[in-house]
């Protein structure tokens, strides 16, 4: 081990830390709170809410959380307090404290806030990638050498001492609007660089990147979302993107941890729960709606995906609302 390596977060039982590391720690927890300090000072109710900075969004919950589906955008989300789960497919990921996590494509995730207290509530923030800003700076930094990303559009890692600060300096600018049209670009420019250089800069780049199996697979994610109401076949969308129905069945699964039609039938399910719940509408007229043609097949889908049938499930998010997750 290199005695100047310092685990912030992760470290072994017993592991005695250096007087450098102590310090680091110290100065990382005391980011941290910082962090929390001011998400809590612009969000005093739970829920998402947009700020002022373009595509930051501060999320609060003051309770644990119902599993709720969500489509992540490609972006940044940084947990400053409290801890989270994500379950993407058939893997979960969990945040706390200091960690953050990495989407890279539209993505059917299910979010659930797992620890969270009246006096400590869970606080995060989500930082939307614009792909521009990213492309532009992608042609300025080399990322670090590392053993190639796995093409996995979605990661949990422990942040560094430099990422949280940057988002500690962009979060200080809500409180001096004069600056933020001029500091706010270019801090958020100070985010997307560390990620680049970071060990999750190769997984940055297939944001941008246009060519590859990756980026294959990112046409299929994108031609499914536009299309998940209507019938496919693989064959069908394997030509769409220019691939082997083979071929796209693997790379489709290592970045989504699902098959196509997984995926169709993950974003179906969450429509369909939409309509429920905003237009008033029963179980089957919502099956039909989203493109499903049996309705007892819907039912025994919605049952095993979100663990209650659709009557049910929706009767209770009407009755507690506050357990509507923000994950």
């Amino acid at each position: 081990m290199r005695q100047d390596y310092c685990p912030i977060l992760q470290k072994p039982r017993g592991f005695a830390l250096s007087p450098s590391c102590s310090h680091a720690m110290v100065k990382f927890m005391e980011t941290l709170t910082e962090i929390s300090a001011l998400i809590a000072r612009h969000v005093s109710k739970d829920g998402f809410h947009a700020t002022p900075i373009e595509r930051v969004t501060l999320a609060r919950s003051s309770t644990v959380t119902m599993p709720m589906p969500n489509v992540y955008r490609p972006q940044l989300c940084l947990v400053a307090q409290g801890q989270k789960e994500v379950t993407l497919g058939d893997r979960v990921f969990r945040y706390g404290p200091g960690r953050y996590g990495i989407v890279t494509y539209d993505l059917p995730v299910t979010g659930q806030v797992v620890e969270a207290t009246p006096d400590k509530p869970y606080l995060c923030l989500f930082l939307d990638f614009d792909p521009v800003m990213l492309g532009q700076l992608a042609l300025h930094v080399s990322p670090p050498p590392a053993a190639p990303a796995r093409p996995i559009g979605k990661t949990v890692s422990d942040a560094g001492a430099n990422l949280p600060d940057a988002v500690r300096r962009l979060l200080l600018l809500l409180d001096d609007p004069a600056a933020l049209p001029v500091l706010g670009p270019l801090t958020e420019q100070e985010i997307l660089y560390r990620l680049l250089a970071g060990p999750d800069g190769a997984r940055m780049r297939q944001i941008t990147s246009s060519q590859g199996r990756v980026a294959q697979v990112g046409r299929a994610i994108a031609w499914i979302g536009q299309n998940f109401r209507e019938r496919f076949s693989i064959e069908r969308l394997a030509a769409e993107v220019g691939m082997s129905p083979s071929s796209l069945h693997e790379h489709f699964r290592a970045v989504t941890a699902m098959t196509p039609l997984q995926f169709q039938k993950q974003l179906r399910l969450q429509d369909a729960r939409s309509l429920m719940l905003v237009q008033d509408i029963d179980a089957t007229t919502a099956a039909f709606r989203v493109g499903s043609e049996s309705p007892s097949q819907f039912t025994r889908e919605y049952r095993r995906h979100f663990g209650e049938p659709p009557a049910r499930d929706i009767a209770r998010l009407r009755a507690s609302p506050g357990l509507a997750g923000v994950a």
